[in-house]
C-alpha cells in the first residue's frame, strides 16, 4: 500500500517523479504529491486524489530540481486531504519525507512533540516522523553540528529511526544537504536503481523500467543515502554494508495497457499465456511428474514431510484452498489453509515434519511475512509460491516457486489466481510421484496441465455471453456464488471478485450449505451463480440448484460445453470447456473475473482502482 519514488541525479526530478507515480498508482490512490530540492529550498506540491491532478498542479506550478521524492497515498490515519498527503515537512522546513507503513507509537511521540512547543498541521503518523527528525536535527545543532554535514543528518535520522515502533518505508530530504536522498526500511518494501551518476528509488520494480535495471533490495532494518557520487548503506545492527546489485527483467511491454481499456481486462486475457510461463520447463514428462529448480529440499526430506500449511490472504487464500484439496488428492498429505493474519498470531502446533507455504503475489503482503518468520522462527521449513522476483518474501524464504506471470497492475487479481493454482498442481504432482502416484496417472494429469493455456483461450470465447449476462443482473445489490469441491474455492473468489470493483454484497459458499442458513437471502433481486461443470458431485449441485429455482431465485451457470441439461434449469448459462476436475478451477474463474468486470463497468466504477483498495497490502 502506499507507493514512494525518489531521484537524485542529473535529469529533471519532477518529470522522473510524476512517471513513477503513474506507474505506482495502484498502489495507492488516495493523494499524492512530490518535493523537489531547488535552489537549497524545498517545493512540494501536493493533492487529494489521483496522480492526474497533481500532474495538472505541476504543469501549472513547476519545480526545478534534479533530487526530489514523490508518494502516491493509501490512507491509514488521517482522512483523504490535500493537507494529509504526502510529503510532509518537519515545523521548520527543514526535512520533508514521504512514509509507507504505520507508526504504532505515533501518538505518544505527537504529545511528546506536543509538550516540548511543536506544532503539527496534519493528523498522519507520517508528520510525526517529520517533525521528529526535525527535532532531533535541532537538538543536534545545539550541541554546534552543522545542518550541511551529511553525518549530521545521519544522526538525526538514524535517532529517529531508534524511537519509532511500527513499519514503514521513508523517503527524507534534508534542506541544507541538497545533493543526497536519505531512505530507510522497515516491513515496508523499498528498492534503489542504479544508474551512471543517478540513482532512483521505488517501492517496487515497476518505476525503475525503462531507466536501469540494476537494483539494490533494502532489508529490514537498512537505511541508505543516495548521491550522484555514490551510494551507502547502513545496517541498524552492523553498520555500514556491502551493496549486492542484482539485475531485474526489463517488461516495459507488459506494463502497457496496449489496446484494452483496463489492466484488470488485459490481465484477463493473458491467463493462457500466464499459464505457458507457470508451466514452461517445469514438465518432465519422461519421469510423469514436475521440475521445480528453487525448492532447496531434496527428496529425502520432502518425503518425510507428514503436514503441509499453505498460509495467504484474499485471493491467495483461494488459491491456497485448490492446492490443498489437490495436494491431499494426489500426495495424500494432510494440509491445511491458514489466513496468514491469524497463523502469524497462533500458537499452532506444527510437527518437525510440517512445510509451510507462503502464497503472495507481491511478495510483500505484512501479514504473509509475519506469518512466514513465525514460521521460521520455529525452525520449519518455509518456501514460497510468489509472483514477483527479488520481493521480500521470495528473498526471506527458504526456497520456493515463482509465478512467471508479469506484472499485475490491476487491483482485484486475476491472471496471479490461475497462475497460483496452475504451480500448487504441479506441486501436488510432484509430492504425489514421490509417494505413490503411479507413472500412468502422472503422465495423464501432466498431458491435462499442458493443454491448460489452449482451453483459456477457448474459455475467454465466452466473453461476449459474459457481457449479455451482466447487462441482466448489475442493478442487482445482492448475489450468492455457489459451487462445491473444487469449484467451491472458486465461488469465493468470484464473490471476492465481484465485491472487490463492483461493491454489490456477495458471500460464497458450499452449494449443500444453502440449506444451512443462506437461502433465507433467496428473492427474485438476488442471483446464485452456480460454479457446476460435470463431476462427482454434479448431481448434488443441480438439487441445490433446484431448490434456489423453487423460490424464484435467479440462477447463472458456470457450466461444461457438453451439459444440455443446465440450459433447461438456469436463467442464463456462461459454457466454460469441459476438463478434468481437478483443474476445473482453471476455467471456471474466468467467466466469473469477466462477470466481475463487466458488471463494474454498467455500474461506472473505477475497475484498475476499486474504492479503498490498493494492490499491496504492506501494512497490517
Amino acid at each position: 500500500m502506499c507507493g514512494i519514488v525518489g531521484y537524485v541525479g542529473y535529469r529533471p526530478a519532477s518529470e522522473l517523479l510524476l512517471d513513477g507515480l503513474s506507474r505506482l498508482e495502484y498502489r495507492g490512490y488516495d493523494s499524492a504529491g512530490i518535493a523537489v530540492v531547488q535552489d537549497r529550498d524545498i517545493a512540494v506540491r501536493k493533492r487529494s486524489g489521483r496522480v492526474a491532478g497533481l500532474i495538472q498542479l505541476v504543469e501549472s506550478h513547476p519545480v526545478n530540481g534534479s533530487i526530489g521524492i514523490g508518494h502516491t497515498r493509501w490512507a491509514t490515519h488521517g482522512e483523504t486531504s490535500d493537507v494529509n498527503a504526502h510529503p510532509h515537512l518537519d515545523e521548520s522546513g527543514r526535512v520533508v519525507l514521504v512514509h509507507n507503513g504505520v507508526i504504532e507509537n505515533h501518538d505518544r511521540l505527537r504529545e511528546r512533540l506536543t509538550d516540548a512547543g511543536g506544532g503539527f498541521r496534519s493528523t498522519t503518523d507520517t508528520e510525526v516522523i517529520a517533525q521528529l527528525i526535525g527535532w532531533n536535527l535541532d537538538q543536534l545543532v545545539e550541541t554546534g553540528r552543522l545542518t550541511d554535514d551529511p553525518q549530521t543528518c545521519w544522526d538525526a535520522l538514524e535517532s529517529t529511526l531508534a524511537e519509532l515502533k511500527g513499519t514503514y518505508g521513508l523517503a527524507v530530504l534534508f534542506r541544507d544537504c541538497p545533493g543526497s536522498l536519505w531512505t530507510a526500511r522497515c516491513g515496508s518494501p523499498l528498492v534503489i536503481g542504479v544508474g551512471r551518476e543517478e540513482y532512483f528509488l521505488a517501492s517496487d520494480t515497476s518505476p525503475l523500467v525503462g531507466y536501469t535495471r540494476d537494483v539494490v533490495y533494502l532489508d529490514d532494518h537498512d537505511a541508505a543515502r543516495l548521491s550522484r557520487d555514490g551510494l551507502e548503506v547502513r545496517q541498524r545492527d552492523s553498520g555500514t554494508r556491502d551493496i549486492s546489485i542484482q539485475t531485474i527483467e526489463d517488461e516495459a511491454v507488459d506494463i502497457e495497457l496496449g489496446e484494452f481499456p483496463h489492466y484488470m481486462l488485459k490481465e484477463i486475457f493473458e491467463q493462457p499465456q500466464s499459464i505457458r510461463n507457470a508451466l514452461r520447463g517445469r514438465l518432465d514428462l519422461d519421469n510423469a511428474t514436475a521440475i521445480f529448480g528453487g525448492l532447496n529440499t531434496d527428496a529425502h526430506e520432502l518425503r518425510h514431510v507428514d503436514r503441509i500449511v499453505l498460509t495467504a490472504c484474499g485471493t491467495s487464500w483461494h488459491a491456497g484452498l485448490v492446492g490443498e484439496y489437490l495436494i491431499e488428492e494426489f500426495a495424500r498429505i494432510p494440509t491445511e489453509v491458514e489466513y496468514a493474519s491469524e497463523l502469524r498470531y497462533r500458537n499452532s502446533p506444527l510437527s518437525d515434519n510440517t512445510m509451510v507455504f507462503a502464497i503472495t503475489q507481491s511478495g510483500e503482503t505484512a501479514d504473509t511475512l509475519a506469518a512466514l518468520r513465525e514460521c521460521r522462527r520455529k525452525g520449519h521449513k518455509t518456501l514460497a509460491i510468489c509472483n514477483v522476483v527479488g520481493s521480500t518474501i521470495a528473498r526471506e524464504a527458504d526456497g520456493g516457486i515463482y509465478l512467471h506471470a508479469g506484472p499485475e497492475i490491476g487491483v482485484a487479481s486475476t491472471k496471479a489466481f490461475t497462475s497460483q493454482v496452475t504451480v500448487l498442481a504441479l506441486l501436488a504432482l510432484y509430492l504425489g510421484r514421490m509417494r505413490h502416484m503411479s507413472h500412468s496417472a502422472g503422465l495423464a494429469f501432466l498431458e491435462s496441465l499442458q493443454q491448460m493455456p489452449e482451453l483459456i483461450a477457448e474459455t475467454l470465447e465466452c466473453h461476449s455471453v459474459v457481457r449479455e449476462v451482466a447487462a441482466r443482473y448489475a442493478e442487482c445489490e445482492n448475489f450468492l456464488y455457489l459451487g462445491r469441491q473444487y469449484n467451491f474455492p472458486v465461488s469465493l473468489e468470484g464473490a471476492l471478485k465481484l465485491k472487490e470493483i463492483s461493491y454489490i454484497h456477495a458471500e460464497g459458499y458450499p452449494a449443500a450449505e444453502m440449506k444451512h442458513g443462506p437461502i433465507a437471502l433467496v428473492d427474485a433481486m438476488t442471483p446464485s451463480v452456480f460454479v457446476t461443470p460435470q463431476g462427482g458431485v454434479y448431481e448434488k449441485v443441480i438439487s441445490n440448484l433446484e431448490e434456489i429455482r423453487a423460490r424464484r431465485g435467479p440462477v447463472i451457470a458456470i457450466a461444461g460445453t457438453s451439459d444440455r441439461r443446465i440450459e433447461r434449469l438456469a436463467d442464463a448459462v456462461i459454457p466454460v470447456p469441459d476438463v478434468p476436475e481437478f483443474l476445473q478451477p482453471l476455467v471456471t474463474s474466468v467467466p466469473l473475473q469477466l462477470l466481475a468486470y463487466e458488471i463494474a463497468l454498467l455500474r461506472g466504477c473505477d475497475v484498475d482502482r476499486p474504492r479503498n483498495l490498493a494492490k499491496s497490502v504492506t501494512v497490517e
